[in-house]
């Protein structure tokens, strides 16, 4: 019965380190996610910004310290990409946080369901 019993807090040891890691890549995922929609958020200023401007209008780059000439339908072309780029990540993203939640949630189920095993365990060993 003792045996049995520390396997069983081994797999509950196990199952609690991996439903950490699911959580601390559950957080990495917010904090990278909340990254590109500051992004998503500048690149949308940007991209208004430009459709104010005159097709003659001058427009410049910033590279490294310099500043470079762009031609206008260039910067416009450049932002909508980047714009579909971080979309496209926002919406890969959403699909990895909905796979890590289902997987958080697996493991809990799993960590309560050892719990319970242990606590029955026990209570049986009391009587």
């Amino acid at each position: 019965m003792a045996s049995a019993l520390k396997e069983l807090q081994a797999q509950l040891e196990n199952q609690a380190a991996a439903l950490n890691k699911i959580q601390k890549d559950i957080g990495k995922n917010h904090q990278v996610r909340r990254q590109y929609t500051v992004q998503h958020g500048e690149n949308e200023m940007v991209q208004k910004e430009l459709e104010l401007l005159d097709d003659d209008a001058n427009v410049f780059k910033l590279i490294g310290p310099v500043l470079v000439k762009q031609d206008l339908a260039e910067a416009k072309a450049n932002v909508n990409k980047r714009l579909e780029y971080i979309t496209a990540e926002l919406r890969r993203m959403d699909g990895t946080l909905k796979t890590m939640e289902e997987q958080q949630n697996a493991k809990r189920d799993e960590v309560m369901k050892i719990q319970q095993r242990i606590q029955a365990a026990q209570a049986g060993k009391a009587k």
